[in-house]
């Protein structure tokens, strides 16, 4: 794809994504959840009052009371036609360990998520906070569970954070190859990690993401309550402490980074931001299934 295609593609996924947060943060509204951007829809709202330019995605911070809230109250009261909710249960795994909502219309196939049969539509995903304990030990033990939770929850080995820890994976997957043995485990770190309170901690975490912002402590008062700033057409949640979080993460985060790293960096099997998902089952997804067929 040349560079202009590409920059139109994106421009398309911007789109359809600003109108699923739309939808979304009226629904927290609405709901009384706490929401707001993170990471790079956190920057372009402060920094560009709108989407990074080469930004391909949007997604969003829930304190955990919140975030637990909101799978049952989208699943009752929002379209789940145009916008269906995917969370790991005991029953489904989406090799995800926190929740995602897609746009059915649109096609958006990680290479993770190719060989299964569930919705493939753009997403947004939604991350819970956590409190944190005082203690440091205490601390690095939640970042154990957390490990734990990731790996028996996504079922997915980490390739691209050193062979030792995806040779471990490999082996404990193949030690509980069962998907109840899997979730027990994964639900009882689940329980672990989550137990220390998101409204009585001096700092939270994230917990339900990569090797890389796993464990990162913020004070919770950057995080008790959202902000809301320009963001294109509309106005859009970031933390009330947007600052400090967005520094201690990025750094200069007004800054713009150098040429060669303004590129999107989500990797896709297939998108169309015009059609359904539905349309390439068996052509970019669940292609083994078709052919057993």
């Amino acid at each position: 794809m040349n560079e202009q295609a590409e920059t139109e593609q994106i421009k398309k996924i911007q789109k359809v994504n600003l109108e699923m947060a739309k939808y979304f943060v009226r629904f927290c509204e609405q709901h009384q959840l706490t929401c707001y951007f993170c990471g790079g829809g956190c920057i372009g709202t402060v920094r560009n009052q709108g989407f990074i330019p080469w930004d391909d995605d949007l997604d969003f911070f829930m304190p955990r009371e919140d975030y637990e809230k909101l799978y049952d109250l989208w699943i009752n009261e929002a379209d789940l036609q145009k916008y269906p909710i995917l969370r790991p249960s005991a029953t489904y795994i989406d090799h995800n360990s926190f929740t995602t909502i897609r746009e059915t219309d649109t096609t958006f196939i990680k290479p993770y998520q190719k060989d299964l049969d569930i919705p493939h539509g753009l997403p947004i995903d939604i991350f819970p906070l956590d409190g944190a304990p005082d203690s440091t030990i205490k601390r690095k033990i939640q970042k154990i569970w957390a490990l734990i939770y990731a790996l028996f929850c996504s079922q997915v080995v980490p390739e691209k954070h050193g062979g030792i820890m995806a040779l471990g994976s490999r082996i404990l997957l193949k030690l509980i190859p069962t998907k109840k043995g899997r979730y027990r485990i994964w639900s009882l770190a689940q329980k672990q990690m989550t137990k220390y309170d998101f409204n009585t901690s001096e700092y939270v975490t994230e917990l339900c993401v990569g090797p890389k912002y796993m464990g990162n402590l913020y004070k919770r008062t950057d995080f008790e309550k959202a902000v809301f700033l320009p963001f294109e057409d509309t106005k859009m949640p970031v933390p009330v402490g947007y600052d400090r979080y967005l520094t201690q993460v990025f750094g200069n985060y007004m800054e713009l980074p150098p040429e060669k790293d303004r590129v999107s960096h989500h990797d896709a099997v297939y998108i169309d931001t015009e059609h359904s998902y539905k349309k390439y089952k068996g052509i970019y997804y669940c292609t083994n299934s078709i052919e057993e067929e």
